[in-house]
């Protein structure tokens, strides 16, 4: 209870110095101006005991709260109303001051140790509550501790929703926990006065061994994913290849001239080595001297610079090519 202590004592210091004055007074009238009697000294001894009295009783009734908090004052021990922010007066020995209420909004951790969800798992599960007395009368009369009262009923509850959710609802949703939390919380301290506003799991913690299985777990789905986008790009390459073959058994000669270009391409490395099948040479009309023409053009290629023209393969002398026979075709 925040109460001005420099207000109380100014108060009991004036009334008791009021009081010695008072006592002064008195006695030197009673005396006469003389030595003063014994009944001038009872008189004042009196006056002065009465004002100490009236000190201590003035700065008891002196209360002062807060702006966010609220005075539950009892009178005979029954409830007499709420009193403050500010200060206000009670009347001493009848009345007391005999809780303060802080209407802010309050933040209590609590925590569920060991707790099994409903796939049999053990977890250690951290949440924060945030809540605010909205009824200080019934905060103080209807339950002892209230705060108290708060985090045990958070806890019960989080372990009551652990215990119907599987650990994979409280990874991936957090959010309708919160909610779930909040409303159970909520419906247990609504008789208390006390409004629940949010419910925030902060940490999950999972054993050990648990968490190398996910991490296993994981890594496999990932490595399935990988093979079947592996599997689906392979049928369609496969596609493509069935429609690149679809389209030269239509017309050899482009299958000719594309495997001219791959032999072509492959030349052109210096200190290569290609093995082609006599059958494929035989398909294409390529006897050795072609092949010979073909590997000159390629060292051509690559020692020709960017200012040097490379000669077509229809431009080179006779002596260089041999004249190419294709089906079909009189070049």
């Amino acid at each position: 209870m925040q109460v001005d202590a420099g207000l109380k004592f100014i108060v009991w210091l004036v009334i008791v110095v009021i009081g010695l004055i008072a006592g002064a007074i008195a006695g030197s009238a009673i005396a006469g101006g003389g030595p003063w009697s014994g009944a001038a000294a009872f008189t004042a001894i009196l006056i002065w005991l009465g004002g100490f009295i009236v000190a201590w009783l003035a700065a008891a009734a002196i209360r002062m709260v807060a702006q966010w908090q609220r005075a539950i004052v009892l009178r005979l021990g029954k409830f007499a109303g709420l009193r403050g922010p500010g200060l206000f007066f009670i009347t001493p020995l009848i009345e007391s001051v005999s809780t303060i209420i802080d209407l802010r909004t309050i933040t209590s951790t609590f925590k569920a140790e060991q707790t099994i969800t409903a796939d049999t798992v053990p977890v250690d599960v951290d949440a924060v509550l945030f809540w605010r007395v909205i009824d200080p009368e019934k905060a103080a009369l209807e339950v002892q501790a209230y705060s108290e009262a708060v985090g045990w009923a958070s806890q019960t509850a989080l372990r009551d929703v652990i215990g119907r959710s599987t650990l994979a609802d409280i990874l991936s949703g957090r959010d309708k926990i919160d909610t779930v939390l909040r409303e159970i919380i909520d419906h247990r301290t609504e008789p208390w006065g006390i409004r629940v506003e949010s419910v925030e799991i902060r940490d999950v913690v999972i054993p050990n061994n648990l968490q190398d299985a996910m991490s296993r777990q994981a890594q496999a789905e990932r490595e399935r994913q990988a093979r079947i986008i592996l599997g689906e790009s392979e049928s369609q390459i496969a596609h493509k290849f069935m429609e690149a073959a679809a389209l030269y058994a239509t017309n050899p000669i482009a299958l000719h001239l594309r495997a001219m270009n791959m032999l072509y391409e492959g030349m052109k490395d210096k200190g290569s080595l290609i093995i082609v099948p006599s059958s494929a040479l035989e398909t294409m009309n390529l006897g050795v001297t072609s092949m010979a023409a073909l590997k000159g053009m390629a060292e051509q290629a690559g020692a020709a610079t960017p200012a040097t023209p490379i000669p077509a393969l229809g431009k080179q002398p006779p002596s260089a090519v041999a004249p190419l026979n294709f089906p079909g075709m009189d070049l």
